[in-house]
């Protein structure tokens, strides 16, 4: 027999995972001016201004083709930026996150995973209008008969049905395949369905509120509806979100028409063939010239650009130039350097002629006030209390060696206040993390001392 529990919600807990970006909610803007600090966001105002423009155009629709290049040293706000345009651009919009060196992890080819990506970034709303019959079931009769290879079992054959609204009643006779989804469903009277007679299909949406009140249940799973108003046989439209890559998959199934496919039934390869994604393209263009469709042109960031390879630079420069193609966000903390797979010196590791492309944003080092600040804004999210000795102590260690070192060690020398019965991080406890958690200049320091010592 099943139990309910009551709990007391004092030991009930969230699940928390602080991330480095949890903190970030938005880009912190008032209009096109960013406010000092806002959303989460400190500093970089300048950044932050730049890449509220590329949100609205992004909105407008009018930023296609186009790429953003945010460059800057590490610990500068880069992916701080990345996070929080996707926090503005909202739910609605694709934003697909991924590290460059990603893309040389997988089993398929990297500009296919490239490929794969970008249609991920890219989503649809397919719209449809369909007629279906919409109520609360009233009266419900199934007819069973013997199963034609086990007489003594009783299987649905015909149902009928009434459903009834506010306004109206219909009462439907309903053929076995409908039957049959009565039966699996368990639909019952005072269960508001939705009948799709195209389809063949029929959905238990919920239990209508009269019939919770009628059968007295404190708590149930079922969902309580009210009853819907209008005619039972109405016009409702339908809107499926999907992305281009979920549309590419569905097309490669139906359309699979390998050796293998033929006598297992599915595709060997993971691979989408350029036919089909051509073929998904032609289809949505004609649902969104038909008003039926509307895109929304998502996002790729990819951080540590320069880890990707002529190879991908070349894909991504022509990707660019395709109509349906999401917008493109790079980050980079190199300078002068190597592009990859070649002997070519360029800029930022990035062919000269996509870097001539791309928008790029400038991010600057923190001053001492804003990492101050940060670490405040940490310590607030991390629900960890500090004495204002320990975070002027704090602050002058991120200024000395970075802001992702100072931010490391909060947790640890909370963790040290705790087993010293302090509710407050002192400066003692800092001081103790930092002689035992080194930065990574006196881990070379250190490294460079016993050189011979290292395996080579």
């Amino acid at each position: 027999m099943a139990r309910v529990k009551e709990i007391a919600a004092e030991s009930i807990r969230e699940w928390e995972r602080i991330s480095a970006h949890s903190h970030i909610t938005g880009l912190g803007l008032d209009g096109l001016k960013a406010k000092p600090i806002a959303d989460g966001m400190v500093g970089q105002v300048e950044a932050r201004e730049a890449a509220g423009l590329v949100v609205r155009l992004i909105k407008q629709g009018k930023f296609g083709g186009r790429a953003v290049l945010l460059v800057g040293p590490p610990g500068s706000g880069k992916t701080a930026i990345a996070n929080g345009i996707a926090k503005e651009l909202g739910k609605d919009v694709p934003f697909v996150q991924l590290a460059a060196s990603e893309i040389f992890s997988t089993d398929i080819r990297k500009t296919e995973f490239l490929a794969q990506t970008l249609r991920k970034a890219i989503g649809t709303r397919i719209h449809e209008i369909r007629k279906v019959y919409e109520g609360v079931v009233k009266e419900l009769e199934v007819e069973k008969a013997a199963h034609p290879y086990n007489p003594y079992q009783q299987i649905p054959v015909a149902a009928k049905i009434k459903i009834a609204t506010k306004d109206q009643s219909k009462t439907l006779k309903v053929d076995q395949s409908f039957a049959i989804q009565i039966y699996q469903q368990g639909i019952e009277s005072g269960d508001i369905v939705q009948i799709d007679p195209e389809l063949g299909r029929i959905v238990k949406l919920g239990k209508s509120e009269e019939a919770v009140k009628e059968k007295g249940y404190d708590i149930t799973k079922e969902k309580a509806l009210p009853i819907p108003s209008g005619d039972v046989l109405k016009e409702k439209e339908f809107v499926y979100p999907v992305t281009l890559h979920s549309l590419d998959l569905a097309f490669a199934r139906e359309t699979g028409s390998d050796i293998f496919s033929l006598f297992f039934g599915g595709k060997e390869s993971k691979e989408i063939e350029p036919e089909i994604r051509q073929q998904v393209n032609e289809y949505i263009k004609e649902l969104v010239q038909e008003g039926k469709c509307e895109l929304l042109p998502g996002v790729v960031f990819i951080d540590e650009v320069s880890m990707l390879d002529i190879e991908t630079f070349a894909f991504l420069n022509r990707a660019m130039e395709q109509e349906l193609c999401p917008i493109l966000i790079f980050a980079t903390n190199r300078g002068i350097t190597r592009v990859r797979g070649t002997d070519i010196v360029s800029p930022h590791g990035i062919p000269l002629d996509l870097l001539d492309r791309l928008l790029i944003i400038n991010t600057k080092p923190y001053t001492k006030e804003e990492i101050r600040k940060i670490l405040e804004i940490r310590t607030e999210k991390e629900k960890v209390k500090t004495e204002k000795e320990a975070l002027d102590y704090l602050t002058q260690i991120g200024e000395k060696t970075s802001l992702r070192h100072a931010i490391q060690l909060l947790a640890p020398a909370y963790e040290v206040a705790k087993e010293n019965k302090r509710e407050k991080i002192s400066i003692e406890d800092i001081k103790f993390v930092e002689e035992r958690f080194v930065d990574v200049k006196k881990s070379v320091e250190y490294m460079k001392s016993l050189e011979e010592k290292f395996l080579k």
